[in-house]
């Protein structure tokens, strides 16, 4: 098969090359696609390197799949070109995922949505991604209400600029600034735009996305986003409130017998998830697992995940197996 990573010179774009390597996807060529600034650059894959394309010289070879990570805008504008040519189209980016005729896919909650006839399938948001990953089998079992969820995320879910202004302050230099503020020693409630209703567009983003992927508009949800200064994940704080009461036991059976889930609840041993033991790995790591006892049939638990990986570069990937095995791509 040929693949072509869309934004390979970005930080979600060298962790898809590296995972398509890692999980041996079955590629017969990779390029390595960018905008026209980083034509002719090199990467390093698979002890070569890819010369940088741009995005009409990719469109021309005709890709089996192109994996998509450069922008909604990027995304907009030429991942239809793509799929005119018969490319199938998974996008990282937010472009798509609301849009009703597009899938918004976790594979291990909702791979079965898929079929020959998506050109573009959307990637959701990175905390989007680790969360429906432990509602989705609580859901099945308990039914959900309602989702209280606020996320401490890393600064690589900002992009390159966002890492370098942590970097530079820790090392006392005055560079570019990502934020508004000061990320290092600091904690910032704000994630996206802010809205009119006084929500970010990360949050709401949250909220859509994850009734979208579960399949349920009635579930209410409700976030608060906080960028804080470490490189290796997202957190969640996750309340979940359900129909039916639940036995914690069963709780964290089923958890940890869902695909793609590490169980890590050992308080009193302080084992726990933290974003410095999930860096580099594609798991979701859930602990902290407890009744909230305030009112009936609530939960609270803490979610933790590589927002890189599992977040963006590792489910795009997963979703491309998923085509592959299913037949559902023109190669395959």
């Amino acid at each position: 098969m040929k693949i072509a990573v869309v934004g390979a010179t970005g930080l979600v774009g060298n962790v898809m090359l590296k995972s398509l390597l890692e999980r041996s996807f079955p590629f017969k060529e990779v390029y390595a696609v960018a905008s026209e600034k980083s034509v002719g650059k090199k990467i390093h894959f698979n002890n070569t390197h890819l010369e940088v394309i741009g995005m009409k010289q990719a469109i021309s070879l005709k890709p089996d799949i192109a994996i998509f990570s450069a922008g909604g805008e990027t995304s907009k504008q030429w991942a239809p070109e793509f799929a005119k040519v018969g490319t199938l189209v998974i996008d990282n980016s937010s472009a798509w995922r609301m849009e009703e005729n597009i899938k918004l896919v976790v594979p291990e909650v909702n791979a079965h949505v898929l079929s020959k006839d998506d050109k573009i399938i959307a990637n959701p948001n990175c905390s989007t991604i680790q969360l429906v990953i432990a509602l989705a089998p609580l859901h099945k079992k308990y039914t959900i209400r309602r989702v209280v969820v606020s996320t401490y995320q890393s600064v690589t879910g900002s992009g390159v600029k966002a890492v370098e202004q942590l970097r530079n302050e820790r090392a006392g230099i005055q560079g570019k600034m990502a934020y508004p503020h000061q990320i290092d020693l600091n904690c910032i409630p704000h994630g996206g735009n802010f809205e009119d209703n006084g929500y970010t567009t990360e949050e709401t983003k949250l909220v859509n996305e994850t009734r979208k992927i579960l399949g349920d508009q009635s579930i209410n949800v409700t976030a608060t986003v906080v960028r804080i200064p470490v490189f290796g994940g997202h957190s969640e704080a996750v309340n979940v409130e359900f129909e039916n009461d639940f036995d914690l036991n069963e709780v964290k059976k089923i958890l940890s017998e869902f695909p793609g889930i590490t169980i890590q609840d050992d308080p009193k041993n302080n084992v726990y998830p933290m974003p410095k033991d999930a860096h580099g790995k594609d798991d979701v790591f859930v602990g902290r697992i407890r009744r909230d006892f305030s009112q009936p049939n609530s939960l609270n638990f803490w979610v933790v995940s590589d927002n890189l990986r599992k977040g963006a570069a590792t489910n795009a990937i997963q979703i491309a197996e998923y085509l592959v095995k299913e037949k559902l791509v023109l190669n395959s």
